[in-house]
């Protein structure tokens, strides 16, 4: 039992050592209820009468499956590694949703700042940005958020919450490019078509088995 958990059970360390000493012996017994009077046990309970039982702490009720079950013990350590695996992809995910977020925010600064005219009110200002975020939802995607949503009624948020993270890396990647390409006053069409060219470039190389998405004319 580790130090960590074993210093939450019980309380009495001298009379534990004393125990697990004679612990492996063939003439050693011991019942529940004299471990916790010997120990002064905190995590485990022997209650005798009509509704008595044995009650332990989960760590003691994990311990002692394992200990009489090798399957059981081989079920908790497949289901430690695929809740651990499950974790480390869900990290992954999120971290680079974030990345995808805030180069969102570059992205609509070059748009604030080189599309939007000073005379015009925010409803029209936020017609501009969606628009611009669907150049970049066709580009990889090859269609825009209305026409995601049109296709799937059923799913809550937007494309982008579905994306993979190879397809939000890419995204990150072309977001900063359509910033660029903004400031260098290129009409939309034109980063359209070449935002596009690089999404599939880009997807082929991250998923490295090719890709099926069709290049824009």
């Amino acid at each position: 039992m580790g130090e960590d958990i074993q210093s939450r059970l019980i309380s009495n360390y001298g009379e534990f050592a004393i125990i697990r000493n004679q612990a492996g012996l063939n003439r050693f017994k011991i019942s529940v209820k004299d471990f916790v009077q010997r120990t002064n046990a905190i995590s485990l309970q022997s209650k005798a009468g009509r509704y008595g039982g044995t009650y332990a702490h989960k760590d003691i009720a994990f311990e002692f499956a394992m200990w009489i079950s090798p399957e059981f013990k081989i079920y908790m350590v497949k289901e430690f590694q695929r809740l651990k695996a499950e974790e480390q992809a869900q990290l992954g995910w999120s971290a680079k949703r974030e990345l995808s977020k805030i180069n969102y925010r570059i992205h609509t600064d070059a748009i604030k700042h080189n599309l939007i005219p000073t005379e015009i009110t925010p409803a029209q200002a936020s017609l501009i940005y969606a628009n611009e975020a669907d150049v970049l939802n066709v580009a990889m995607f090859g269609m825009t958020a209305k026409q995601w949503r049109d296709l799937n009624p059923e799913k809550k948020g937007n494309i982008r919450d579905y994306a993979t993270v190879n397809e939000l890396i890419c995204l990150s990647n072309m977001e900063n490019l359509n910033a660029v390409f903004i400031d260098q006053g290129m009409p939309q069409g034109e980063r359209l078509v070449k935002l596009n060219q690089i999404a599939i470039q880009q997807m082929r190389v991250l998923e490295d088995d090719g890709d099926d998405r069709k290049y824009l004319k």
